[in-house]
């Protein structure tokens, strides 16, 4: 099986059995750039228990994120789909972390071909493949992976998703048109429609209280992140801060939250971890 077909009754198929599939896969507008599917069955799943669909940082480590939502998965018979973005076919921030929105020297590519919509894409495959009857699935990202779903609740339709989870995000693209993407929303297509959708969406910043380290490799240092805050910890709050104040501004009502992680740093399993019981240890599935 390669990449590129990667039909329905393929994907059944993969995941006929219980336990771990690598699964290659090509997104039908980015065939030249290949991913993987690290998914996790367990015992218990059948087509109407929950689909987490899970989003790797910066090492591209989608088999990791996954294994790390398994505990949970046999818990509670969800499916886990991390959509793996190797870093040869998708090598930067610009391909991967900022959804690919923008070619290298700042044009707009057609929206069809931004990777914010492959996760809508994959969850499509997986109904019409009969893995799921489930018409919402949960969306979760840390690090480059929280930056890639926030992202892409701004810039995608809502109706597929049960809840999304950003996680210790380096840096966030701001809710405002005023500002060019990606420190806002300004200059590819979005109107002012789409800022009050995603500010009244219920997503949940997750934020390690001990991810307050600003001098790593990784860290985003440019001027708009470094004028979000020293480190992702303070970032996240100032994220929230500023959601707030601009549906205040228009009028509007913001259904962010945030939710601290105590003793966690940028440690995604331990996030992950988090992220598993809070939905469906604690709260239950939402839908």
């Amino acid at each position: 099986m390669t990449p590129t077909d990667l039909a329905p009754t393929d994907l059944a198929n993969a995941l006929a059995r219980p336990g771990r599939a690598s699964i290659p896969y090509a997104d039908p507008f980015s065939p030249d750039r290949p991913l993987v599917l690290e998914c996790f069955r367990p015992q218990r799943h059948d087509p109407d228990k929950p689909v987490v669909i899970v989003q790797h940082g910066a090492s591209r480590n989608g088999a990791e994120y996954c294994e790390a939502w398994v505990p949970a998965a046999e818990r509670h018979g969800f499916l886990v789909v991390a959509i793996t973005f190797p870093k040869e076919s998708w090598p930067d921030a610009v391909t991967y972390n900022n959804g690919h929105v923008l070619t290298e020297d700042g044009a707009l590519r057609p929206r069809e071909g931004w990777s914010q919509a492959i996760p809508g894409r994959v969850f499509a495959l997986l109904r019409e493949a009969g893995v799921t009857r489930r018409d919402k699935a949960y969306l979760w990202g840390h690090s480059a992976g929280g930056q890639f779903v926030h992202r892409l609740l701004a810039t995608q339709p809502h109706g597929i998703f049960a809840a999304v989870g950003a996680a210790n995000s380096g840096w966030y693209t701001l809710p405002t048109l005023d500002l060019p993407y990606p420190d806002g929303l300004g200059g590819i297509g979005l109107t002012r429609e789409d800022v009050v959708r995603f500010l009244g969406y219920p997503l949940v910043i997750f934020s390690g209280d001990q991810d307050i380290d600003g001098t790593t490799e990784n860290f985003p240092k440019h001027e708009a992140a470094m004028a979000q805050g020293p480190n992702r910890f303070e970032r996240a709050k100032f994220y929230l801060a500023y959601g707030q104040a601009e549906a205040a501004r228009l009028g509007v009502p913001c259904r962010w939250t945030r939710i601290t992680v105590p003793g966690v740093a940028h440690e995604g399993m331990k996030m992950s971890a988090f992220a598993a019981q809070h939905w469906f240890d604690e709260n239950g599935p939402t839908a």
